[in-house]
């Protein structure tokens, strides 16, 4: 670890992290990855595939009093059966959602069909590996989790700032992504129901976000059940009752 603390220090003292196109001599972007670290500082976001469906839970993370709640969006619909959750810089998120809905639209009007969650991923996923590699420009500070249900079935894809992309049963990105991660690796299973996913979701934020910072305000979260294909938001009294459940446990 001192080590290569002591070669990142050596290759910023060198000049091999001005510039997204160079490669430091051990076959690093270092631009990508701090862009990696921004996503590491970005409020947490979940991910899941159940049974019945697929689901999407944020932490909204709303550090002013003044704000308010209502106005923070922190999931967003791309279309009627895909939605979208992120973690970095949200103002490169919404740039990058823009796009997808944009795309979404065009295919729907050029092919009378919805576009494939898949096809949503890998256009998203196209234009960041073109900022790792383009002089002048900086990587997209933001990793995605992607979220949809088409004629292949229910499907989450994450992408991070170097354009790579992959496919999960359950994901979670942001600064608790370690602490979420074992919990998911323990407890999620094929046989989870949306109820039960969502349940999941809000008891392991709970674990992370203080108590007294834990209420509905603060999550944001999402579905699209396999039957309707229809990107629903989950209402707030909703949320509070997760949440009541999770601090009783």
């Amino acid at each position: 670890m001192a080590e290569d603390k002591m070669q990142s220090v050596q290759h910023q003292v060198m000049g091999y992290d001005r510039a997204i196109t160079m490669f430091s001599p051990d076959g690093r972007l270092l631009q990508v990855e701090y862009a990696k670290k921004t996503v590491k500082q970005g409020s947490t976001a979940i991910g899941m595939v159940c049974k019945d469906g697929v689901i999407l839970v944020a932490d909204k993370r709303i550090v002013d009093p003044l704000i308010v709640p209502e106005a923070v969006e922190k999931i967003f619909q791309i279309d009627e059966h895909i939605g979208a959750t992120a973690s970095g810089i949200l103002s490169d998120a919404r740039v990058l959602i823009e796009r997808a809905q944009l795309r979404a639209q065009q295919n729907q009007v050029t092919y009378d069909s919805p576009v494939d969650t898949l096809m949503i991923v890998k256009d998203v996923s196209n234009l960041k590996q073109i900022c790792t590699q383009s002089g002048g420009l900086r990587p997209f500070g933001v990793s995605l989790l992607i979220a949809g249900i088409d004629q292949d079935g229910m499907k989450l894809f994450e992408t991070d700032p170097t354009g790579i992309y992959f496919q999960y049963k359950a994901a979670v990105i942001g600064e608790f992504e370690n602490e979420i991660e074992e919990i998911l690796h323990k407890e999620y299973k094929d046989s989870l129901s949306v109820d039960d996913g969502m349940k999941l979701c809000v008891k392991a934020l709970s674990k992370v976000i203080p108590p007294e910072e834990m209420n509905a305000d603060r999550i944001d979260a999402a579905y699209i059940m396999a039957d309707k294909k229809k990107f629903t938001r989950t209402e707030k009294k909703e949320i509070e009752k997760l949440i009541a459940q999770a601090k009783r446990k």
